[in-house]
């Protein structure tokens, strides 16, 4: 008889193991890796839920590069409900003059609220209480894409983390799409954040029409070539402003698009690459990411790629997939953030610790037994 190897990491010696169904979810999820994380539903809080997490909206709170500026603030908080396990959260707050539409502030919450996807900063909540008009979205701890690639202190961003943060981006636009959901925001470092795995995902807050107080076109989108010239918005403008963000993250600065199309036609690429990525990366695939970021940056809209081709070009110049991010980015991975996605069972607390005489002792009280009805014997 076969020896079968489980995610668990051990052999069962027998040709079938008769598992009770409850028990399969949690042997599944103790074989997954840390991408396994819980999504919560999307819930409306009260303004007393989210002052008391807030410390009463507190200073001290207050997350100076979460993916937006004033006068909309976003804090730091702590829910410390019966229906969450105290994770932290970003809570948006509003102007009170952004959302004078109470219903339609709550109907473009919820249609956000609906959106799961790991390449985002999922809202997971809102308010609309009185004058109070605010979101509330994972937190992610790991400050913004603008503090790793231009305000570095200790290691300049990785080309690799470079490479991930455009594919995951352009992931994150992909399923936006699919889903009906337009991009009401431009694409900047502010708005690509780090969640406590290092992976990048995209501020959910842009998907809000009024999320910056009317103002959502100050920045990249305000000099795409149609806004210029109709003062209109088009979903191929979000991919001219994916191809601003390129650049930055391939000349680790602000390059005006304009400059940076001149020095493209003018062959003089070797000007748009970071000098601190020098002798890091191959110069066919800065080659490659500046073709994509000019295909991007095309004067007719009709004549950009659409987020599907722009993961299918990114995908294949991905470097070092099997590092984690959080390698890649530099920092600690916080086991103790993975530990909080879900309640382990007695067996699953076995499984994580990988103690197989306990993860013995309590399969046999279930009393599995073999097709002859016999009890297995379990050899580890």
């Amino acid at each position: 008889m076969g020896a079968r190897c489980s995610k668990l990491g051990f052999c069962w010696w027998s040709s079938k193991l008769k598992i009770p169904t409850s028990h399969i979810p949690l042997i599944l999820k103790c074989g997954e890796n840390d991408g396994v994380v819980k999504q919560p539903a999307f819930k409306e809080y009260s303004f007393d839920e989210l002052k008391v997490a807030t410390s009463g909206f507190s200073v001290d709170n207050i997350v100076s590069e979460h993916g937006e500026k004033a006068p909309n603030v976003v804090y730091k908080g702590k829910l410390q409900d019966d229906d969450d396990d105290g994770s932290w959260i970003a809570i948006k707050r509003f102007n009170k003059s952004a959302w004078p539409d109470s219903r339609q502030f709550l109907e473009e919450a919820k249609a956000v609220g609906r959106l799961r996807s790991e390449r985002l900063a999922n809202l997971i909540g809102c308010c609309c209480d009185g004058n109070e008009r605010l979101l509330v979205a994972e937190f992610m701890p790991h400050e913004t894409l603008s503090k790793h690639l231009f305000h570095w202190e200790t290691q300049p961003l990785k080309w690799p983390m470079r490479l991930r943060v455009a594919l995951y981006l352009a992931q994150a636009l992909d399923y936006c799409s699919s889903k009906g959901q337009a991009l009401y925001h431009d694409l900047n470092a502010y708005r690509i954040l780090f969640d406590q795995n290092g992976n990048p995902s995209l501020s959910s807050f842009g998907l809000m029409k009024n999320s910056s107080d009317g103002k959502s076109y100050s920045t990249n989108l305000a000099f795409t070539p149609e806004y210029l010239r109709t003062g209109r918005i088009t979903a191929e403008s979000i991919v001219y402003s994916f191809g601003t963000l390129l650049l930055d993250l391939l000349s680790g600065k602000h390059i005006p698009p304009s400059h940076a199309l001149d020095l493209i036609h003018g062959k003089n690429i070797q000007m748009l690459i970071d000098s601190c990525l020098e002798g890091h990366f191959s110069n066919d695939d800065g080659a490659e990411v500046v073709q994509i970021a000019s295909r991007c940056l095309q004067y007719e809209p009709r004549d950009r790629p659409n987020a599907k081709s722009l993961v299918t070009s990114l995908a294949p110049l991905q470097k070092e997939i099997e590092v984690p991010s959080n390698i890649l980015l530099g920092i600690a991975h916080e086991t103790s953030s993975a530990a909080q996605t879900f309640k382990l069972s007695p067996l699953g607390e076995a499984c994580s610790r990988l103690d197989l005489t306990a993860i013995h002792d309590l399969l046999e009280k279930v009393g599995y037994r073999d097709d002859e009805g016999v009890a297995n014997e379990l050899s580890f």
